[in-house]
């Protein structure tokens, strides 16, 4: 599955051959991303990465997740994408992270555009949540950025290595977005 957004940017399904890339971006990244992903601890190898890209497949497979690589101007920057897909309750998750060096292009807001565009066009679902870190300032300028209404903050949601962080809830209906 590909989407593309421009000239410069698409979005495509992760595989098993973009392991070497995204373990690369990953160990680039490594500190930049620790401050707020919980998993930074739990990708020390390659290996560790082929697991992880298995499992998107099995997601996407299941049709409960679609994971999906960050194409900027041929080169891997990211990984985006639905976390969960809910079909019953016609919901997603999307979730997001972009490498260090990648950041100030515009590069998530145009795939989250995208992602949020796929979920109510062609998946159609009825409702897309993000979901931040309430100390995570650029990763909630993304959804804020694209008028996702803030429907609420969920205390010690997630562990990161030593504490717990509270999350903020941002949600987009598909009446919104038309």
């Amino acid at each position: 599955m590909e989407i593309i957004i421009n000239h410069e940017l698409s979005l495509r399904t992760v595989t098993l051959d973009d392991a070497e890339a995204v373990f690369a971006l990953t160990d680039n990244s490594r500190e930049y991303l620790r401050e707020w992903l919980p998993w930074l601890d739990f990708t020390k190898e390659l290996s560790d990465t082929k697991s992880y890209i298995e499992g998107c497949i099995a997601g996407y497979e299941a049709k409960s997740s679609m994971s999906l690589a960050i194409i900027f101007r041929g080169k891997i920057v990211g990984i985006a994408g639905f976390n969960t897909i809910n079909y019953t309750n016609k919901i997603a998750a999307i979730g997001y992270w972009l490498g260090k060096d990648a950041q100030g292009h515009g590069i998530m807001t145009k795939t989250v555009q995208a992602l949020l565009q796929y979920a109510f066009d062609e998946l159609q679902l009825n409702k897309v949540e993000i979901r931040a870190a309430v100390g995570n300032s650029k990763s909630r300028a993304i959804p804020e950025r694209l008028n996702l209404t803030t429907e609420g903050t969920i205390r010690a949601a997630e562990w990161l290595y030593d504490h717990y962080v509270d999350h903020v809830v941002y949600g987009m209906l598909a009446s919104e977005w038309k």
